[in-house]
Protein backbone atom coordinates (compact mmCIF):
# COMPACT_ATOMS: atom_id res chain seq x y z
CA UNK A 1 0.00 0.00 0.00
CA UNK A 2 2.99 2.35 0.28
CA UNK A 3 2.66 3.28 -3.39
CA UNK A 4 -0.97 4.19 -2.80
CA UNK A 5 -0.12 7.12 -0.54
CA UNK A 6 2.06 8.52 -3.34
CA UNK A 7 -0.78 8.59 -5.84
CA UNK A 8 -1.96 12.00 -7.02
CA UNK A 9 -5.41 13.09 -5.93
CA UNK A 10 -8.12 11.69 -8.21
CA UNK A 11 -8.68 13.59 -11.45
CA UNK A 12 -11.85 15.69 -11.14
CA UNK A 13 -14.23 16.42 -14.04
CA UNK A 14 -13.35 20.12 -14.14
CA UNK A 15 -10.36 22.43 -13.66
CA UNK A 16 -9.74 23.05 -9.96
CA UNK A 17 -9.24 26.77 -10.62
CA UNK A 18 -11.69 27.91 -13.31
CA UNK A 19 -14.19 25.07 -12.99
CA UNK A 20 -14.43 24.48 -16.77
CA UNK A 21 -14.73 21.00 -18.23
CA UNK A 22 -11.51 20.68 -20.25
CA UNK A 23 -8.53 18.34 -20.62
CA UNK A 24 -6.61 18.52 -17.34
CA UNK A 25 -2.92 18.51 -16.45
CA UNK A 26 -1.20 17.98 -13.11
CA UNK A 27 0.14 21.13 -11.46
CA UNK A 28 2.65 20.19 -8.76
CA UNK A 29 2.23 22.73 -5.96
CA UNK A 30 5.88 22.09 -5.08
CA UNK A 31 7.48 22.18 -8.56
CA UNK A 32 9.21 18.93 -9.51
CA UNK A 33 12.38 20.79 -10.48
CA UNK A 34 12.81 21.66 -6.78
CA UNK A 35 12.14 18.18 -5.34
CA UNK A 36 15.84 17.32 -5.22
CA UNK A 37 16.97 20.59 -3.63
CA UNK A 38 17.97 20.26 0.04
CA UNK A 39 15.93 23.28 1.10
CA UNK A 40 12.71 21.72 -0.16
CA UNK A 41 13.60 18.18 0.94
CA UNK A 42 13.92 19.53 4.50
CA UNK A 43 10.67 21.51 4.36
CA UNK A 44 8.43 18.93 2.68
CA UNK A 45 8.43 15.17 3.05
CA UNK A 46 8.42 12.91 0.00
CA UNK A 47 4.69 12.21 0.18
CA UNK A 48 3.87 15.93 0.24
CA UNK A 49 6.27 16.72 -2.61
CA UNK A 50 4.72 14.01 -4.81
CA UNK A 51 1.04 14.34 -3.93
CA UNK A 52 0.51 18.11 -3.56
CA UNK A 53 -1.19 18.45 -6.94
CA UNK A 54 -4.01 20.47 -8.47
CA UNK A 55 -5.69 19.32 -11.69
CA UNK A 56 -5.78 22.31 -14.06
CA UNK A 57 -6.83 23.06 -17.61
CA UNK A 58 -4.00 24.07 -19.95
CA UNK A 59 -4.78 27.83 -19.92
CA UNK A 60 -4.85 28.04 -16.10
CA UNK A 61 -1.66 25.95 -15.85
CA UNK A 62 0.16 28.08 -18.45
CA UNK A 63 -0.95 31.30 -16.78
CA UNK A 64 0.36 30.25 -13.36
CA UNK A 65 3.80 29.47 -14.81
CA UNK A 66 3.82 32.69 -16.86
CA UNK A 67 3.13 34.77 -13.73
CA UNK A 68 5.08 32.96 -11.00
CA UNK A 69 8.54 31.42 -10.81
CA UNK A 70 9.10 27.94 -9.40
CA UNK A 71 10.62 29.04 -6.07
CA UNK A 72 7.81 31.58 -5.65
CA UNK A 73 5.29 28.79 -6.24
CA UNK A 74 6.95 26.44 -3.72
CA UNK A 75 7.48 29.16 -1.10
CA UNK A 76 4.18 31.05 -1.28
CA UNK A 77 1.60 29.41 -3.57
CA UNK A 78 1.27 25.79 -2.41
CA UNK A 79 -2.54 25.70 -2.32
CA UNK A 80 -5.55 26.59 -4.42
CA UNK A 81 -6.42 29.31 -1.90
CA UNK A 82 -2.95 30.86 -2.10
CA UNK A 83 -3.02 30.82 -5.93
CA UNK A 84 -6.47 32.44 -5.95
CA UNK A 85 -5.14 35.06 -3.52
CA UNK A 86 -2.71 36.31 -6.20
CA UNK A 87 -4.54 39.19 -7.94
CA UNK A 88 -3.23 38.45 -11.46
CA UNK A 89 -4.11 34.76 -11.23
CA UNK A 90 -7.53 35.38 -9.65
CA UNK A 91 -8.44 37.93 -12.35
CA UNK A 92 -7.44 35.52 -15.13
CA UNK A 93 -9.27 32.55 -13.56
CA UNK A 94 -12.45 34.56 -12.98
CA UNK A 95 -12.34 35.77 -16.60
CA UNK A 96 -11.62 32.30 -18.00
CA UNK A 97 -14.44 30.76 -15.93
CA UNK A 98 -16.94 32.74 -18.06
CA UNK A 99 -15.65 31.17 -21.30
CA UNK A 100 -16.92 27.94 -22.90
CA UNK A 101 -15.02 24.67 -22.31
CA UNK A 102 -13.19 24.66 -25.67
CA UNK A 103 -12.09 28.31 -25.48
CA UNK A 104 -8.32 28.86 -25.71
CA UNK A 105 -7.04 32.32 -24.78
CA UNK A 106 -4.27 33.88 -26.81
CA UNK A 107 -0.99 33.28 -25.05
CA UNK A 108 0.61 36.38 -23.54
CA UNK A 109 4.38 36.68 -24.00
CA UNK A 110 6.18 34.55 -21.42
CA UNK A 111 8.00 36.47 -18.72
CA UNK A 112 11.64 35.71 -18.11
Amino acid sequence: MAGHELSPPPRPDTCELCGRAAPLTRHHLIPRSLHGKARYRRRFDRVERLTAILWLCHPCHRHIHAVLGERELADHYRSREALMGHPEIRTFVEWLATKPAGFKPKRPPRRR
